[in-house]
């Protein structure tokens, strides 16, 4: 028979183990609720995104002790800073890239029914699931975000402007209380800013395009973890080329014959450098000038440009590549023709673009489109097309005229200093000991 104090210990213990489970219980909760966050950072005010514990891309205040002096960022501006960390998306889905991977990278601002159409074709180009995405935005917008997130064929990386005109209200590199404005005069008025060569003050909307593709530039071939050791070839596309499914296995052929075909050509193309033209449709390789849709170089290419970042970032006009072709490629001597084939691979369809008044406020009316698709896309487009052994034609460059200063819009030392920030914010500090 059991004694009082057997059946005290029994009842203790019968209330013991239940408390036990419970705590038991709580502390998995406890963990699987905190664990996230530990490993992957604190909600970031994006959506369901977790920001992780990573060091911002560009560390502001360490640039400014050694004399880079980027405009201080916004509240949004810091965020994104993080948020251009965070390890692209997808990499579950597809574990291994490919060893001759040519890197996409798709500048984009904010037009969302192209931006569709663009996700859309990409999802259907061969080989795509092979590579690294990178989707480079000129500010955030949650449109455009939302569109780049439900991408699942392959890696995915987003990275967003920090110091985009679009994310500062009332200063600068957005527009200042105290800016001048059109032709104002300065003195007189005593507002801010500098003229261009014919008179006009900046625009915010026109300068944005010429610092969005420069911390572009800079970012993707410098500071993201993904690429700086990366020594192949990147494509360039815009949220208003098409791209067809042969792009990429194109592409990859192009870089498989320049250096043997074409050895002074610096890049390789998707389209002809005349963006209404679907190409000759000949038998043969086209040497041309370096055209805007597809272009397609790599690192030995981009430290040519970069060399010449005061020359670019001192050009008075707004277009980077009218930039590029008046200051920074005449340095390159014959070598910069691009390779191309006689289809495109790539198809320019925007109309509503800045040059044509389009403004997040007018974004409704900015459906136009002259690609016809109505009958689908032809089969000698769906598969790579490039013969290898087709003879080559050599297009003449035609430069632009001697003496060339510029279309302007790009006068202000803010925005030509600001430039200049961008071409060193990656810039390795120098040893002193």
């Amino acid at each position: 028979m059991r004694g009082a104090g057997w059946d005290g210990g029994d009842v203790e213990q019968r209330h013991e183990c239940p408390r036990l489970r419970l705590l038991v219980l709580q502390l998995l909760i406890v963990v699987s609720v905190v664990s996230p966050f530990l490993i992957y950072g604190w909600f970031d005010g994006f959506g369901n995104n977790w920001l992780v514990r990573r060091p911002a891309v560009v560390d502001v205040d360490s640039l400014r002790m050694r004399g880079i002096n980027l405009p201080e960022p916004t509240e949004l501006a810091k965020q994104l800073l993080i948020r251009n960390s965070l390890p692209p998306r997808n990499v579950d889905l597809f574990p291994s890239l490919g060893d001759d991977r040519v890197i996409i990278v798709l500048y984009v601002h904010y037009r969302p029914s192209y931006l569709k159409l663009v996700v859309s074709a990409l999802s259907a180009v061969h080989g795509i699931n092979e590579t690294l995405l990178i989707v480079s935005h000129d500010g955030f917008y949650e449109e455009m975000n939302a569109i780049v997130e439900s991408i699942r064929f392959c890696h995915v990386k987003q990275i967003f402007a920090p110091w985009s005109p679009h994310l500062y209200t009332d200063e600068f590199p957005g527009a200042s209380p105290g800016d001048c404005e059109n032709k104002d005069d300065a003195e007189k008025l005593s507002c801010a800013g500098n003229p261009d060569q014919y008179g006009n003050h900046r625009s915010v909307r026109i300068v944005s395009l010429k610092h969005h593709w420069w911390w572009m530039m800079n970012t993707v071939w410098d500071g993201l973890a993904e690429t700086k050791g990366f020594d192949g070839h990147m494509m360039f596309i815009e949220e208003d080329h098409y791209v067809l499914p042969n792009v990429y296995r194109n592409i990859q052929m192009l870089v498989l014959l320049k250096q043997v075909r074409c050895p002074y050509c610096i890049a390789v193309n998707a389209a002809p450098l005349d963006v209404k033209s679907r190409g000759e449709g000949f038998g043969k390789l086209v040497a041309e000038k370096p055209g805007n849709v597809g272009y397609t170089f790599n690192r030995t290419v981009w430290e040519r440009i970069h060399l010449q970042a005061k020359p670019f970032c001192m050009f008075d006009d707004y277009n980077w590549d009218i930039t590029m072709w008046s200051s920074v490629y005449p340095t390159f001597g014959d070598a910069l023709y691009t390779l191309r084939g006689p289809r495109s691979s790539a198809v320019h369809f925007g109309e509503c673009g800045l040059h044509a008044g389009y403004s997040k406020e007018h974004a409704s009316e900015c459906q136009d489109s002259p690609i016809d698709l109505s009958n689908g896309i032809e089969n000698i487009d769906r598969v790579r097309n490039i013969n290898p052994r087709w003879p080559l034609r050599k297009v003449r460059i035609k430069g632009y005229a001697s003496g060339f200063r510029g279309w302007g819009g790009w006068g202000d030392m803010r925005d030509q200093h600001l430039c200049l920030c961008f071409s060193s914010m990656y810039a390795e500090p120098l040893d002193h000991n």
